[in-house]
């Protein structure tokens, strides 16, 4: 792994809700350019871009109907290389969103493939007769029903893991294969630094399965190809979106010789205080798991990999309104900041994190926009076991656009991200807007600043081993150590005081808190590095 990575504090754009500049109440790649500068004073050194490609948009841009092009709604190419430009001029790189796991049913490859059962393009999806009179196997779909979809000019089902429009590319062609390294190096060639995989492991099915998932026997074998073919002759970095692996699992894909992904995202803390990990269906945080799972991945994966620090994405409500407490909301926010980023592991930060950001209030279904919440909704309503108030809650605790809503910069009118009517509802509350934070010392803003700044530059907090020395009672201790350099990261887990722990030796100091004094006690969500 080269050094940048480790390096890298990775910054996540949702273009769609970043910054409007023409009215049309829809992000756009040159509001991202007139903000390039913000990003550069936070501290990050690297962007994440979600999809900006053309897409009918059913599953907000991750249904790609072509690969190599720009939205128009996002702007032009040339817009993209500018902004890409203005990226590299300030040492920031550039990571696309790679959704190669499914295309748009509008991909003119789809488009081919659905014509006949003898186009060339037919064997690009996964097309399977008809079993009984019924779907092939019993496999459901991420976004609800059944993950195949019959189409009735050619009378077999073809496979998808998530939106009917979203059809599965059929990696076991080798033309897909083929085509997908060609639209990377397109991509690498004209810049870009890599890519966050979306589902990469759901490449490779497992046909023998009563379950769709991702794993499937020749995963390695694709990545591995795709590494010689494309990203390793451009020495780009890749991390994937890999739901349910062990850290074992994610060695196997991530092990420095294996000439596969760099890093994968571990998501296991994203499933607390859900039961079975169901995003609708909330149960009380279990505090000390949350800590326990972060060790577990730390201690996993410091053989042969880098870990991945993620608590917000798209795909997410805001880790505020989870794993924070809204009565101390710069408090909590800063105190699990502390946390996850005194870790070993790169950095990944989602837009609007960096200020606290909680949950927007919907009030009615008819101001949802995602599709996994809009069918979710539809199902559980069918089942006749909820109230229209339960279902509301429901959707309120886990919908992905609960971290979707436009970032808010100014106290203006929806938040001065629009002069326009927003594509969904801005929420723009008092001391979270950039232009309050910004000058505000004792903001989740500058306090982010000066975090990511002490993480970038000690060799210690980069490289130094993790131990977890105490996880009890709502106060957690861990250290990183190299040489004979030693960071104790301290945090206080709950809306009370507790006694400094006795393990913290007298002669620290201290390099970040999130109170203005250290005493003898720990006040509610104190979160401290002492340096020794």
């Amino acid at each position: 792994m080269e050094r940048w990575h480790k390096e890298a504090i990775v910054y996540q754009i949702y273009p769609k809700s970043f910054m409007d500049t023409n009215g049309d109440g829809i992000g756009d790649i040159r509001g991202i350019i007139g903000k390039l500068d913000y990003l550069k004073e936070l501290g990050v050194n690297a962007v994440w871009l979600s999809p900006c490609y053309p897409s009918p948009g059913d599953d907000n841009g991750y249904d790609i109907s072509d690969y190599r092009g720009i939205a128009p709604e996002y702007g032009t190419l040339e817009d993209f290389k500018e902004m890409l430009d203005g990226m590299h001029a300030r040492e920031i790189r550039l990571l696309m969103d790679l959704v190669v796991n499914h295309t748009s049913d509008e991909h003119e490859w789809f488009v081919e493939s659905r014509k006949s059962r003898d186009n060339p393009y037919r064997d690009y999806y996964i097309w399977r007769d008809p079993v009984d009179g019924h779907a092939p196997n019993e496999w459901v779909a991420a976004f609800g029903g059944s993950a195949w979809e019959f189409d009735e000019a050619t009378g077999q089902y073809y496979l998808h893991l998530f939106s009917k429009k979203q059809p599965d590319l059929n990696w076991e062609n080798e033309r897909v294969r083929q085509e997908i390294a060609d639209m990377i190096n397109y991509w690498l060639d004209m810049g870009v630094d890599g890519f966050r995989c979306d589902v990469i492991n759901n490449i490779s099915k497992d046909f023998t399965r009563p379950y769709a998932g991702g794993n499937g026997p020749r995963l390695h074998e694709f990545l591995h190809e795709l590494h010689v073919r494309a990203l390793e002759p451009h020495k780009a970095l890749t991390v994937g979106e890999t739901w349910g692996l062990t850290p074992a699992q994610a060695l196997e894909l991530t092990g420095e010789k294996r000439g596969e992904l760099t890093m994968t995202f571990q998501f296991e803390h994203l499933l607390l205080g859900r039961v079975n990990g169901d995003k609708f269906d909330p149960e009380p945080l279990d505090k000390k798991a949350f800590v326990d799972i972060l060790a577990k991945w730390e201690i996993g994966l410091k053989a042969d990999s880098y870990p991945v620090l993620v608590m917000e994405n798209h795909d997410q409500p805001r880790a505020l309104s989870r794993f924070g407490d809204l009565d101390f909301p710069y408090e909590s926010a800063t105190m699990l900041a502390s946390m996850l980023y005194g870790m070993r592991g790169v950095g990944f930060i989602y837009q609007g994190q960096e200020l606290g950001l909680h949950d927007p209030t919907f009030n009615s279904l008819d101001e949802y926009r995602d599709i996994e919440t809009l069918n979710a909704y539809k199902e559980l309503k069918e089942s006749g076991k909820f109230t229209d108030e339960e279902l509301l809650a429901k959707m309120q605790y886990g919908s992905r656009d609960c971290g979707r809503t436009p970032i808010p910069w100014t106290r203006e009118e929806n938040g001065g991200f629009t002069s326009g009517t927003p594509w969904i509802k801005a929420q723009v509350d008092k001391g979270f807007t950039v232009e309050e934070q910004d000058g505000d010392e004792g903001s989740v803003l500058n306090f982010y600043r000066k975090m990511l700044k002490l993480k970038k530059s000690s060799e210690c907090l980069m490289d130094g081993e993790f131990e977890l020395l105490l996880n009890e009672s709502d106060t957690s201790v861990y250290t990183r150590t190299l040489g004979d350099e030693k960071i104790f990261v301290v945090c206080r887990y709950a809306d009370t005081e507790s006694e400094m722990p006795d393990c913290i030796p007298a002669d620290c100091e201290v390099i970040l808190n999130n109170y203005k004094e250290v005493g003898k006690t720990l006040k509610p969500y104190q979160a401290i590095w002492f340096k020794k």
